[in-house]
């Protein structure tokens, strides 16, 4: 009887050691951090020289910026909206899989197509329709005489450095272009819903809402033409300014 009493309590203790043994004891589970999903991609095209670069059904923020190479860069960024745990990054993997942004040179032109998932029940136009389930970004680099047209459904179209024709139809959002200041342009920009701002001159004036805004600057002999229109949303064209050199300065320090 005695031994089983001691059994008993050399057993008791041995359980109160291993559950008192940090080492033993199971660490509550932590839940993963949250992030978004992002998928990265990026090519280039052999581009003719003063050819034209064109998007279609584009949507996010479109930037095109004039550098000194021979062709075309683009790089696309898809994201998630928001920060998601495994199971909702695994959800929005493949609905980014759906939004396909495809690039191919077709003559004297590189086509840029932007495929997703319709988000416009009943057609209804923007802000009516809301905005997609995603982000896309598209950072572009062409040569500085490309021609660019870009039909643009919501979001940004940045243009910077071109001096060339330049054409941008946008359902909403901002249109902003940087241009050479000693560039010479035929302007015609108007916004249904906005306003417009030009560093060009022009005359300016509302249109028949009273929300809406034109100006037009028709140079005839300008080489390059500005086409560019929104219908919810502003647009912005700035000078680049270039630095004035100063002299240097002579004589020894």
């Amino acid at each position: 009887m005695t031994i089983r009493i001691l059994a008993a309590i050399g057993f008791g203790t041995g359980c109160l050691l291993l559950a008192a043994d940090p080492a033993k004891q199971t660490e509550p589970k932590r839940d993963a951090p949250k992030q978004k999903v992002q998928v990265t991609k990026t090519q280039r095209i052999d581009f003719p020289p003063g050819g034209t670069l064109r998007f279609t059904n584009s949507v996010g923020v479109l930037t095109v910026e004039a550098w000194d190479q021979p062709d075309v860069e683009i790089e696309t960024i898809k994201s998630s909206k928001t920060d998601l745990d495994a199971h909702g990054r695994e959800k929005a993997t493949h609905k980014l899989d759906r939004v396909r942004v495809a690039a191919e040179r077709r003559g004297n032109e590189v086509v840029v197509t932007t495929d997703f998932p319709g988000h416009r029940p009943f057609g209804l136009p923007y802000p009516l329709s809301g905005e997609p389930g995603f982000d896309l970004e598209y950072h572009v680099k062409a040569p500085a005489n490309t021609r660019i047209v870009a039909d643009h459904n919501l979001g940004e179209v940045n243009i910077d450095g071109f001096d060339s024709d330049i054409q941008v139809k946008l359902a909403q959002g901002e249109i902003l272009l940087h241009l050479p200041e000693d560039g010479r342009y035929s302007i015609n920009a108007h916004s249904d819903f906005g306003s417009v701002n030009s560093d060009f001159s022009g005359p300016e004036k509302r249109t028949g809402w009273l929300l809406g805004h034109r100006s037009v600057d028709e140079d005839r002999a300008a080489p390059h033409k500005l086409d560019l229109k929104v219908k919810f949303g502003d647009v912005v064209i700035l000078k680049i300014r270039a630095p004035k050199t100063s002299e240097t300065a002579t004589g020894a320090l």
